[in-house]
């Protein structure tokens, strides 16, 4: 579980966090939206141990992600929305690295490996650098990256952005997996249609402050919307207003 409690970041005048606090349950799949400069980027960034929060906590099944952060860097599966792969590397090697960093041992490491690539459909390009690759192979690789060590949390900011039709149906079936798993998973999204396929519940992050927190559902009968879209503007629109 993934726990939000009070955080506050300031960047010079700007405040990009005022006060946020939500959870992310076991089992389910949490959406993180709103518009550009809400602040759930810099969520996100202090969650997987980036950024330090000015005030505020914030935990990983319990665990303080300032004050234990290598500990909850372990617990987590982390798709930044830059990939940051290592152009050098091929797909498999980017990989493995970071099983070894996440403290896999040796004699696992090349089972595991194979195994995410299997899952996430990579072999046409496992064994190539990655210079050179195309959005959608990157973040793919990034993906198999974050899950080689099967994380009970896992983080996704925009994890559909570059793929085709066919990844992101893939990547689609693949969250509703590692949720029937019981993971926790938090994403953020610019996409209606994902959002509303995929989550159980939505955060809804404006001007620095939660706007709403609900299901999809919720959300549109508490804005009055038929459409998430609408609801999520009217929420945008109306931040700090009760609804």
């Amino acid at each position: 579980m993934i726990s939000v409690n009070d955080l506050r970041k300031s960047f010079g005048d700007i405040k990009a966090l005022d006060g946020v606090s939500f959870e992310a349950q076991d089992g389910r799949v949490t959406g993180l939206l709103g518009p550009n400069g809400a602040g759930k980027s810099t969520a996100l960034r202090i969650l997987y141990t980036v950024l330090k929060p000015d005030s505020g906590s914030a935990t990983i099944d319990g665990i303080d992600v300032v004050a234990e952060s290598l500990k909850a860097r372990s617990q987590i599966g982390t798709l930044p929305h830059a990939s940051g792969l290592y152009p050098h590397l091929t797909a498999r090697e980017n990989i493995a690295y970071y099983a070894k960093l996440y403290g896999m041992s040796c004699n696992v490491v090349d089972e595991r490996v194979q195994k995410i690539i299997e899952q996430l459909d990579i072999r046409d390009f496992a064994d190539r650098r990655t210079k050179g690759f195309s959005q959608g192979q990157r973040t793919k690789v990034a993906l198999a990256r974050a899950l080689v060590h099967e994380p009970r949390n896992i983080i996704l900011d925009e994890p559909s952005n570059g793929l085709d039709v066919m990844a992101t149906r893939s990547l689609r079936a693949l969250i509703r997996d590692l949720r029937s798993a019981g993971k926790c998973i938090l994403f953020s999204s610019h996409v209606m249609q994902e959002v509303a396929q995929l989550c159980d519940e939505i955060v809804i992050i404006a001007e620095g402050r939660v706007a709403l927190h609900d299901s999809a559902e919720g959300i549109r009968n508490r804005t009055g919307c038929d459409d998430l879209e609408d609801a999520f503007v009217k929420a945008i629109n109306l931040a700090g207003t009760p609804l």
